[in-house]
């Protein structure tokens, strides 16, 4: 299973910087369209050939990429522990009820990101009709990272929950007061 797990991590490190990538590329484009097609030396040499005008794509572009890689890397990247904590209270009370209290918050998190899906989803129905502007795409797609950024979070979460209750909350790697 950790092969598998290992496997998953890769692809989805792979996606997300395969995402970053196309946002790199489409801002070396715009730069490109800004500074060269729009120059007086090119459009003296090959005139009106390209048209900077049909390039206005590329900023609702990253910014869509750039959603895609906050929502993604966030569900299926970033690790509990690379977030900011504050766990002054949690480091110092006993085992068990660091345990409760991992348990009680995984499953608050839990429960708060899957009752927002339906809420939000309602909402959002009106993107099905509604288009992008300059992408030809409509809106709920775009945003339906969201949803899957709700669903994968809110399933990490509960897995905490059950991980801590088959192991305790001491094993977590997380720095204690005396390590520093």
């Amino acid at each position: 299973m950790k092969k598998v797990f290992g496997i998953f991590s890769r692809v989805t490190e792979g996606v997300a910087a395969l995402m970053m990538a196309a946002i790199f590329l489409t801002f070396l484009l715009q730069i490109a369209v800004r500074y060269i097609v729009g120059s007086d030396w090119f459009t003296a040499n090959l005139g009106h050939i390209i048209d900077a005008a049909d390039f206005g794509w590329t900023v609702e572009f990253i910014m869509v990429m750039w959603l895609w890689v906050i929502f993604w890397s966030n569900a299926f990247i970033v690790r509990e522990r690379d977030h900011v904590t504050f766990d002054i209270i949690y480091n110092g009370v006993n085992p068990k009820l660091r345990s409760a209290f991992a348990i009680i918050g995984a499953l608050i998190i839990c429960g708060a990101l899957w009752y927002a899906i339906d809420p939000t989803y309602s909402k959002m129905r009106l993107l099905r009709i509604k288009s992008s502007a300059t992408l030809p795409v409509k809106m709920l797609p775009i945003y339906s990272i969201y949803f899957l950024f709700l669903a994968v979070v809110g399933l990490r979460y509960l897995w905490r929950a059950y991980d801590v209750i088959r192991n305790g909350a001491d094993k977590e790697l997380l720095v204690q007061p005396e390590d520093t």
